[in-house]
């Protein structure tokens, strides 16, 4: 019977695994206009990919969560080629946050602090489902969320590690810990 209860749980795994592997987060619509963008560091193309939306005017405003408290205004115009006038006025520098959680924390006093009501989140595609659902329950349903996800090639490792941060933080607050 135990047997059949862990073969069971081990398929569903799997199961699950191959689900998440195959139905990764996905760009947004290329007409998306959202008051606001906010990306969370820590993968390639993110920062990028935010600053492109910001120059073409698709949002007002772009909060980088979890930045490095030492990373400057400057320092992203030389790194990203990006237009000085738009970094000095429009980007934020979060440097508050130190996780996901945290991210969606940060990100939900930006978002209150100036009012918006719309925001595109920016990450990774294999990133995008865990972010996605730690801020819809850090926003609290106070503000519409449009995912905005990265392409990238991930490695097995990086999908499996992240499908377990995934499945952990569902049980955390399943179990309400």
């Amino acid at each position: 019977m135990i047997a059949r209860f862990l073969s069971l749980f081990l398929l569903l795994y799997a199961l699950g695994f191959i689900l998440f592997s195959v139905t990764l987060g996905r760009p947004a619509e290329s007409d998306l206009r959202t008051d606001a963008i906010v990306v969370i560091t820590g993968g390639k193309g993110r920062i990028e990919h935010a600053l492109k939306v910001l120059e073409q005017g698709k949002a007002k405003r772009v909060l980088i969560a979890g930045a490095d408290p030492l990373v400057t205004k400057k320092d992203l115009v030389d790194r990203f080629n990006a237009e000085r006038r738009l970094v000095r006025c429009c980007v934020d520098l979060g440097s508050e946050s130190v996780d996901t959680r945290s991210n969606a924390e940060e990100a939900q006093r930006w978002l209150a602090k100036h009012s918006y009501r719309t925001v595109r989140l920016i990450t990774n595609d294999w990133h995008m489902r865990r972010a996605d659902y730690e801020f819809r329950k850090g926003l609290d349903g106070k503000y519409k969320i449009f995912p905005d996800a990265v392409r990238t090639e991930p490695a097995f490792g990086t999908l499996f590690a992240e499908y377990n941060k995934y499945l952990l933080r569902r049980a955390a607050v399943w179990l309400d810990v």
